[in-house]
């Protein structure tokens, strides 16, 4: 069976980049997965969206003891060692727990079952990973107020949604690319630049899509790599700074 079916598993991130994380600092907590929102953790939220969406078995990657203590009354989860960098976290993940993988964050505080399905559903059949991204305008109409980091393209801007899809073992295939270009995330150009001067300057002048864009990204990773548009613009608002704890805090008490 296959994701697409509706038969997945999933993995959480939830390791830390080392010192004291500031939005964990500004609630209170020692780590962002156990910052209450609505009568609920973090942790608890994502898990729960996963599991309504069908994860079969949801994997935590993590180093931090009290999230791990957490995880004892969440169904279905259990605990990963995490790894000193997401990537290298994904792909020890994927390693153990195979493939289809459903990869998120823990601080998606908003994360919907919904969202997840749509992704899945959406996926190419033919994709050994999957990128979900959301239109600027999308999310700007759901949450007016957010600050996010957009990806300029020739078909308009995106921003990352914290949920990709590992469909094939070629996928880990990326986790290379990745490592280059985790420290770059904030600066689409300084990815581009890897794959060198032409595509550099393609994406600058603006007459690269998100779809042609993701493709060559893939093509130099070993991978056939696919975005998947949002329809739902709360799907890019995840809690990086204490302003969008601030402002997830007031969407879910609306």
């Amino acid at each position: 069976m296959s994701a697409s079916e509706g038969i997945f598993q999933a993995l959480v991130l939830a390791g830390s980049r080392g010192g004291t994380d500031p939005v964990a600092a500004y609630a209170g907590v020692s780590h962002k997965g156990l910052i209450v929102l609505g009568g609920e953790t973090l942790l608890t939220r994502v898990i729960r969206a996963l599991d309504q969406a069908g994860a079969t078995r949801i994997g935590v990657s993590t180093s931090d003891i009290a999230v791990v203590e957490a995880l004892a009354d969440l169904a279905k989860s259990s605990p990963l060692p995490a790894a000193g960098g997401p990537s290298q976290s994904v792909h020890d993940a994927a390693s153990l727990m195979g493939t289809p993988l459903l990869v998120t964050t823990v601080d998606h505080a908003l994360l919907q079952a919904e969202w997840i399905t749509e992704f899945l559903a959406k996926a190419p059949a033919d994709a050994d990973i999957a990128v979900l991204m959301a239109p600027e305008a999308v999310v700007r109409a759901a949450a007016p107020e957010t600050k996010r980091t957009y990806w300029r393209f020739r078909d308009g801007g995106y921003s990352g949604c914290n949920l990709f899809l590992l469909k094939t073992e070629t996928a880990l295939n990326a986790v290379a690319f990745w490592r280059k270009a985790e420290a770059l995330r904030k600066q689409p150009w300084k990815i581009a630049a890897l794959l060198g001067p032409v595509m550099l300057v393609r994406y600058l002048l603006g007459l690269m899509t998100i779809d042609e864009t993701l493709e060559r990204l893939g093509r130099a990773a070993g991978v056939k790599a696919a975005i998947v548009r949002s329809s739902y613009g709360l799907a890019a608002v995840d809690v990086d700074k204490p302003s969008d704890l601030d402002l997830v805090r007031t969407i879910i008490e609306r």
